[in-house]
């Protein structure tokens, strides 16, 4: 999709995936943007009709409807604690907490036909951005339930019953210098910004690949995305580590990250995860969003009660700092998120 020319008034941004993949063989990074995506006519997939992956994509994407995933990779089945991930993910299992209960939906490219290859410790696979993002999620909350919403048809996001988290591993780009208000948003993103404003669900938003602060102009350009979840209840930005981060040996923000900025707005739904892209061969805050919306879904599936607001808050005030090389809230907001002091309470409000 062309960035469009600026009007009088408002403005309809481009998207851009925040993932890529590290091509050894061809020694390049393989950057995931979305250009014009093709809208397709099909009706609405269900988990039991046990389509292909292609099919699925395409099913997902007819009409903007929401579908769940007729296929998620075997990790759904198999629940082992990968390398790339904390080891906070073992212990939630152990203890019975694997996001049962909670929906996660996944906001992303499910029909385009760019795919890139990775391996989340199940074997190397070459998919499109969203179905990574989706087995990534798929693989932390193994018992959740996740959806599948191709964001290049515009129409509104719809929630299930019971707690819902949202993951956006991508952004809305156009000219800096508008204010959110003055952006046109489609159904959907409207339809997001509308639940994190309400808190109706919690929104789990990759905070960019620029290496400049969140909602920072990069190219002329900003993600006015960010800009409208700025101060929002349940909206939770995340940035990426090179590593999962622990006492003894701390983390740094990955060089490409966005991070925090001075906006306390921001640095105060702030949180960061490692993403070992040394270890999966994908790198970026796409894959750093999807475990927000999996820890989010855990926390849930043992605070039953708890309203999206309170999951939030539970994740950002419980997060880590001694885990992190020379902590400043200005790059890592409130600090790594930690899973397993999130879940030590008997109960959060």
């Amino acid at each position: 999709m062309k960035s469009p020319s600026r009007p009088e008034t408002r403005d309809r941004p481009s998207w851009f995936l925040f993932g890529w993949s590290w091509n050894m063989s061809a020694g390049h990074l393989k950057f995931g943007l979305v250009a014009a995506l093709a809208i397709l006519s099909a009706p609405i997939a269900s988990a039991q009709e046990g389509l292909g992956a292609d099919e699925t994509a395409a099913l997902c994407h007819g009409g903007g409807s929401i579908c769940v995933s007729a296929k998620i990779p075997v990790a759904r089945t198999t629940q082992t604690v990968q390398n790339w991930m904390s080891p906070d993910v073992g212990a939630a299992w152990a203890a019975g907490y694997k996001g049962k209960g909670v929906t996660i939906t996944m906001v992303d490219d499910f029909s385009s036909t760019s795919r890139f290859s990775g391996n989340f410790g199940i074997g190397v696979q070459t998919q499109r951005h969203g179905e990574w993002t989706r087995e990534e999620a798929s693989m932390i909350a193994p018992a959740a339930t996740i959806r599948s919403k191709d964001f290049s048809t515009g129409t509104a996001v719809s929630l299930a019953r019971g707690l819902n988290v949202l993951n956006l591993s991508y952004g809305m780009y156009t000219t800096a210098g508008y204010s959110a208000n003055q952006i046109w948003w489609a159904p959907e993103e409207s339809s997001i910004i509308s639940y994190a404003t309400k808190g109706s669900a919690i929104v789990s938003k990759a905070a960019g690949n620029d290496a400049v602060a969140v909602g920072g102009v990069t190219g002329g350009q900003q993600d006015y995305l960010d800009l409208a979840l700025i101060g929002k209840p349940t909206a939770i930005f995340v940035g990426a580590l090179s590593t999962n981060g622990t006492t003894a040996n701390k983390a740094q923000l990955a060089w490409y990250s966005n991070y925090a900025g001075s906006d306390q707005a921001v640095q105060s739904h702030f949180l960061v995860v490692g993403v070992e892209g040394d270890k999966t061969g994908l790198y970026g805050t796409s894959f750093a969003a999807p475990i927000i919306s999996g820890y989010a879904a855990i926390i849930g599936s043992k605070f039953t009660k708890a309203t999206p607001v309170q999951i939030t808050n539970d994740l950002l005030n419980t997060a880590r700092t001694d885990t992190l090389a020379n902590y400043d809230p200005s790059v890592y907001g409130k600090g790594e998120a930690s899973l397993s002091r999130a879940l030590a309470p008997v109960a959060i409000h």
